[in-house]
């Protein structure tokens, strides 16, 4: 839907407005021209007029919401060894989410099938009567070109590639498709979390290391690349071949993957990075040591960004931010070496929005997709 139709549903889906009142003061456009196209959405079903809002005076605005019969979107945030799936409305409300396991080292085409049969389970057993989808959305750990829609020179992501990740949904629905690297769908669906923050670094900690950028409210996607922390060289006693041939990336000593390996060969066994977590709440001392370690390492790359950009909060999600040594550690090092105007309002947290923040975030990019 293009023009000011789809303007107008954005503000009333993304909860920015709730009135043609606010919707004219919004959009710039004319009372008339306001009245004239919610008309038109309520018409063709996309919009629903009911109760009354607020009001300093005079009569009370009916209130505008979108219609939940408008559609659904069908969302995935997959991982190395599971996928978080969701159907959401337009306003971006979870109808239903799952986390099933799935193994990303299968290669694309098995991986991307079997999220699509997994899609159509989730509509046949919960997807409301006789509303459509809308669109595709998948959260990928890796760069991800967002022209093309491909995965590109991935890590632990065998087969994927320059793999057509967006055709190949398309081929199978005939809808809007958005592929976006899993740390970007966090960072967006974390920030309307935070408000008066307009520029936040969303770290996503899991089986590896991610970064989304806000700045100014806005996410900024450079070429696809940007906030990828993961293969930054970081200062190391030791010398380590992180996944992608070069030495001593931050990847290969603060990631989950690393530190399960290290834990292996100490002859712990774990079998995901929420074991390690699980590993440090028990008091185990070579857990702690390698999680608050990771933290300080991950918090000397933030520092850059943070003296570079100012941001307003760091905010960590994944698996690993669970760990509160991990947390500590990132403010140390932090607030140790940056400058102090950088760091004198700077909050530096968990997530808010806890585990279907990247599914909201999905949401919230594929409306657009979806509406323009």
């Amino acid at each position: 839907m293009r023009g000011a139709q789809g303007d107008l549903l954005r503000l009333i889906a993304g909860g920015h407005a709730e009135s043609r009142a606010e919707l004219a003061r919004l959009s710039g456009l004319a009372a008339s021209s306001v009245s004239l196209r919610v008309e038109e959405l309520i018409g063709s079903g996309l919009l629903v007029e009911e109760g009354s809002v607020s009001s300093r005076g005079g009569r009370r605005p009916r209130r505008l919401r979108v219609s939940p019969t408008a559609g659904v979107l069908a969302v995935a945030d997959l991982g190395g060894h599971h996928a978080r799936l969701g159907l959401l409305d337009l306003s971006g409300t979870p109808l239903v989410v799952e986390e099933r396991p799935c193994e990303i080292a299968l290669g694309p085409e098995a991986t991307l099938n079997w999220i699509a049969a997994s899609f159509d389970d989730l509509l046949a057993t919960h997807g409301p009567a006789g509303v459509p989808l809308r669109g595709i959305a998948i959260g990928l750990p890796g760069p991800v070109d967002p022209a093309s829609g491909r995965v590109v020179s991935p890590s632990r992501m065998p087969g994927w590639n320059n793999f057509p990740v967006a055709e190949h949904f398309g081929a199978h629905y005939d809808l809007p498709v958005l592929v976006e690297n899993d740390a970007n769908l966090l960072a967006v669906g974390e920030a309307r979390a935070w408000p008066g923050c307009e520029t936040v670094l969303v770290l996503k900690a899991g089986s590896g290391i991610g970064c989304g950028v806000i700045v100014n409210g806005v996410l900024h996607r450079g070429r696809g690349a940007a906030g990828d922390i993961s293969h930054v060289r970081v200062r190391s006693d030791s010398s380590v071949t992180c996944s992608c041939g070069h030495l001593d990336c931050l990847e290969a000593y603060a990631s989950g993957a690393a530190l399960m390996g290290v834990l292996a060969e100490q002859g712990i066994a774990v079998g995901r990075p929420s074991d390690v977590v699980a590993l440090v709440d028990d008091g185990i001392p070579e857990a702690t040591a390698l999680v608050r370690n990771a933290g300080r390492l991950i918090g000397e790359v933030l520092t850059v960004l943070v003296n570079f950009i100012n941001p307003d909060a760091i905010v960590v999600g994944g698996s690993l931010s669970k760990a509160e040594p991990l947390i500590s550690a990132i403010r140390a090092a932090v607030y140790e070496r940056c400058l102090p105007l950088a760091t004198r309002d700077l909050e530096i947290a968990v997530t808010r929005s806890g585990p279907d923040a990247a599914l909201l975030g999905a949401g919230i990019l594929l409306l657009d997709a979806v509406l323009s």
